[in-house]
């Protein structure tokens, strides 16, 4: 399990292609790899990867299989390519983001850019049907790094898009700034959120029935889907 919380940045020192996978060697911050061991996990920009070997201090190596590096970004890195990177959370971490399993759901892409003072906005396109589980002041990993849904938008068709705000310090401590209008982005949805939009669609279902078409049609009607009616209790605080 991860927290969400980006420890550092690494770089891709060397890569590697063999049958079936291809190796990477990533360059860690010092002191990142402190009591690391082989077989222990690591989220690269939100993928759970496992040490496969270390090279002393601050270099780990990793193997990512042809389905992995085919669903995610991992495919495109590059000697000299950065990535978010956090260390499994031990028993009793404080979790200071929330709870991520670095299974990633899907890849969005950067719409949109604004640089209001001391501030950097993304606005993350969504395909469908993605965005039923997303909701403005819910959670969302993006990159490996929990951040709060400022706005969010949803089409009739299921996709929409969501806004975050980076302070600089989360810009400092991330990739975040280096992206451009269309970079791919790895997104993992938060799980609650999850089990409760889709227990809410299953007992409006299974209520309804064949009834359920009708009611979705009479919502879109009203500019509104069955997905609002299953969106979570808003979170004091976020």
């Amino acid at each position: 399990m991860f927290t969400g919380i980006v420890q550092g940045v690494a770089q891709v020192a060397a890569l590697t292609d063999r049958p079936g996978l291809r190796s990477f060697t990533l360059q860690f911050p010092p002191g990142f790899c402190a009591g690391l061991e082989i077989g222990a996990s690591v989220a690269c920009d939100g993928v759970c990867l496992t040490v496969t070997a270390l090279h002393g201090a601050d270099r780990a190596d990793f193997d990512v299989m042809l389905q992995s590096l085919s669903l995610t970004t991992l495919g495109a890195l590059q000697a000299g390519s950065r990535v978010n990177v956090e260390r499994a959370a031990r028993d009793g971490a404080e979790i200071g983001g929330h709870p991520l399993s670095g299974h990633v759901d899907f890849m969005a892409r950067v719409a949109q850019i604004r640089r209001p003072e001391n501030n950097h906005v993304l606005r993350i396109a969504v395909p469908a049907p993605w965005m039923r589980y997303i909701f403005a002041k819910g959670y969302v990993a993006v990159n490996g790094a929990s951040l709060t849904v400022a706005e969010a938008h949803r089409e009739r068709d299921g996709s929409g898009w969501f806004e975050v705000w980076l302070i600089p310090e989360t810009l400092r401590m991330t990739t975040f700034g280096e992206k451009d209008e269309g970079a791919a982005l790895h997104i993992e949805i938060e799980r609650q959120t999850q089990v409760f939009v889709d227990t809410v669609r299953a007992a409006l279902d299974e209520k309804l029935g064949p009834l359920l078409p009708a009611l979705e049609r009479l919502l879109a009607e009203q500019g509104a889907t069955v997905d609002q009616l299953a969106q979570p209790p808003a979170r004091l605080g976020s």
